[in-house]
């Protein structure tokens, strides 16, 4: 039998349990305390103060730094816009071509980065609703970049009544730019914090939420134009577009889309087969701007780059992963042209391999762009006379205007269930609404550009 002493300082399961639970409610009364120390300790981890660095930044205008009075002439991205400026001498063109000093905005004119159109929008939203606009030079004189475009601050009234803001600081302070030099110019001190403050709050370029418009690792977003002038970056990828339909054949579409910074529209032609699900059909229509996913590749059948297939899900509508309806019933733009200016010109692409090279007779950078010629003089005809091809009753017409000429080249055309013939142009005046395209005789490396047309309507005989 235990005798009394050895009960001395035991403790029993029950104490033991009602210590720790004692301890436990003693700790989470200490808690809040401890966290409250720790963020006075510690003010990064606090809640920071949002700062308006816009409203706190003024324009003076009787520093040394130069300033002029401008409207938008062009937007072209979330750093770039185009300005219409007062009669100066140091802007007898009357305009001038601005980069934004101190930020970067993602791009969304050639390969399209995450957020790029997001910070497109913003700054166009900004300026086009601008009471008025002043830019303002980094320096006592105006600074160029090597692309002579001008380096400036740009500076904006919400209304009359407003102060200046300046939207460098602007974007930066909302999360629409990376920094560029951004320490080191006239506003270094107020631009570092605007960007330290929106990345300290997530904003956009910092954040890691996903821009919802972007394809990430389903595509490349590309702009038209950039695939036209650098394609052998491209080849064998799956590409995202967007544009224009400036004509919907049988198994393809002419894809147009205008290039604010060149003022030009860039066309592409896009191969999807024979096969097309009847809900693209349903929107893949001449007149509608479409989002476009496919592979970029070069076509050995007609020695040419263009989009193959398509990638569409009829139970994703808008996702940027697949083709998708933007916007019905657009304007096609059928730029009015001259004859010389779709001939002038020669460009030679090579094939991946650089096995073939094509020599295009023409101006390139408009092929597949929807044009409009006026005036045109029928000189002779041709039609494609062979039973088993699939053009046969297709007809060329031989145009001259101005001492230039061009060939106009018609699909297999009918008019109430008839044939039209060649008979109806023979030596008739005409104008035209058709799609630049280019012809490679068999045999031949060279490419003619021509005037491909699609319907009777798009022919005018005076």
């Amino acid at each position: 039998m235990m005798n009394k002493n050895s009960q001395k300082g035991r403790v029993t399961p029950a104490l033991r349990m009602t210590r720790v639970l004692a301890l436990i409610v003693a700790m989470l009364m200490l808690l809040p305390c401890v966290v409250a120390c720790n963020k006075d300790n510690n003010p990064e981890q606090s809640q920071r103060e949002h700062v308006d660095y816009v409203a706190n930044t003024k324009l003076d205008m009787s520093s040394e730094s130069l300033k002029i009075e401008a409207t938008v002439k062009t937007y072209i991205d979330g750093d770039t816009t185009h300005f219409f400026v007062n009669d100066s001498k140091a802007f007898p063109e009357g305009y001038l071509k601005a980069r934004y000093l101190a930020i970067d905005t993602p791009e969304s004119t050639g390969k399209i980065e995450a957020w790029g159109k997001t910070a497109a929008s913003f700054t166009k939203e900004k300026l086009k609703n601008a009471s008025a606009i002043m830019l303002e030079s980094d320096t006592g004189v105006w600074n160029t970049d090597s692309n002579d475009r001008y380096l400036l601050w740009v500076w904006y009234k919400p209304d009359a009544n407003s102060d200046w803001r300046n939207l460098n600081i602007e974007i930066l302070q909302n999360g629409y730019a990376y920094a560029s030099n951004s320490g080191q110019n006239r506003y270094g001190s107020t631009c570092m914090a605007a960007l330290n403050q929106a990345d300290a709050e997530d904003l956009y370029v910092h954040s890691s939420e996903k821009d919802p418009s972007y394809p990430y690792d389903s595509a490349t977003l590309v702009s038209i134009k950039e695939l036209r002038n650098n394609p052998a970056d491209y080849e064998g990828a799956k590409v995202a577009i967007s544009g224009i339909i400036a004509q919907n054949t049988a198994s393809g579409l002419y894809l147009e889309e205008f290039d604010a910074e060149d003022e030009q529209y860039y066309g592409m032609y896009v191969y999807y087969g024979y096969n097309l699900p009847a809900s693209a059909s349903r929107f893949i229509q001449t007149g509608n701007e479409v989002y476009y996913v496919g592979i970029f590749q070069y076509a050995t059948a007609v020695d040419a780059y263009q989009i193959g297939g398509i990638e569409y899900d009829v139970m994703k509508p808008g996702d940027p992963a697949y083709t998708h309806l933007i916007a019905k019933d657009q304007t096609v733009a059928y730029t009015p042209c001259e004859i010389a200016d779709i001939t002038t010109g020669e460009t030679k692409v090579s094939s991946p391999d650089g096995d073939v090279v094509t020599t295009y007779k023409g101006n390139f950078s408009a092929l597949h762009t929807s044009v409009s010629l006026e005036g045109l003089k029928v000189v002779g005809t041709s039609t494609t006379q062979d039973p088993e091809s699939k053009n046969y009753g297709a007809i060329s017409l031989k145009c001259e205007k101005d001492g230039k000429t061009i060939t106009v080249r018609t699909i297999v055309l009918y008019e109430d269930g008839q044939l039209v013939t060649a008979e109806r142009f023979e030596g008739m005046t005409i104008d035209v609404k058709g799609v630049v395209d280019a012809y490679t005789p068999e045999g031949s490396t060279e490419a003619q550009i021509q005037v491909k047309v699609f319907t009777v309507d798009a022919i005018t005989i005076h």
